[in-house]
């Protein structure tokens, strides 16, 4: 262990043992929550611009965040999405694009009924009493659930609430910045019931996985002294196998 080859094999195994500890530690930080938000944040009304931007991933304590905007419904992009539950009965929601900004929008989650003529029907209803006008809305901003593939039998059918996939439905979106996340609205309208939305469970301030993960790093950065540990021993074992080889043919 003492040769210069095993020598420099340590030395790397305490630089790849430092970079493993490095990672641990990292995996810690991020393992306990520092400032976390006090109970009951997230049922305090906030404006819309000041949780999140768009284009921007919503950061997972705002999930569930009551917020609050306004803006102005587009007429032709009311939209059903199907496969959403309220309180276990299966049914549908009304979207809509609601309009910010100037070239900026949010998909609003509107309504929920369990038949789809009564939101095909609200559809036609909202679109006709979209005028431009402004109105206020309030709701929780809960994050893209992502597009799915729509049965081929129905290939207009979405069964997934996705701003990306409410996008490409959408009219006028030239250069239109988009929220990633949703807002489902805390009142319905035209006949539909409200969403059921709850407030989300208090999150714990400690992230057990990051804490296996840095449990792990802390075991490979040990296994990599074992392994020069192991490797040393075998070469040792090797030669004092081939001196008592060589000694045993001297005597023959």
């Amino acid at each position: 262990m003492l040769r210069g080859r095993w020598i420099a094999m340590l030395v790397l195994c305490l630089v790849v043992a430092g970079v493993f500890a490095w990672l641990g530690q990292w995996q810690l930080e991020r393992a306990i929550e520092t400032d976390p938000p006090p109970p009951g944040a997230t049922e305090q009304v906030r404006p819309l611009t000041d949780v999140v931007e768009p284009g921007q991933y919503l950061p997972e304590p705002l999930v569930g965040q009551r917020v609050e905007t306004s803006g102005s419904w587009v007429p032709e992009d009311f939209l059903v999405v199907s496969s959403r539950f309220n309180d276990d009965v299966e049914g549908y929601w009304v979207t809509g694009q609601l309009r910010v900004a100037e070239r900026t929008s949010i998909a609003v989650a509107i309504g929920w009924t369990a038949d789809r003529a009564a939101a095909d029907a609200a559809v036609e209803e909202l679109a006709a009493q979209a005028d431009g006008s402004t109105v206020d809305v309030t709701g929780r901003i809960i994050s893209d659930e992502g597009p799915s593939v729509p049965p081929k039998d129905d290939p207009e059918r979405m069964d997934r609430m996705s701003p990306a996939a409410l996008l490409s439905h959408w009219h006028d979106i030239a250069e239109l910045d988009v929220y990633r996340p949703y807002l489902a609205s805390a009142s319905a309208s035209v006949g539909l019931a409200d969403i059921s939305s709850p407030a989300p469970e208090e999150q714990s301030p400690v992230n057990w996985l990051n804490i296996f993960y840095a449990v792990e790093w802390a075991i490979f950065a040990g296994f990599a002294f074992y392994l020069w540990y192991r490797l040393a021993k075998d070469a040792w074992e090797r030669e004092v196998e081939e001196f008592e080889d060589s000694a045993s043919a001297a005597s023959a």
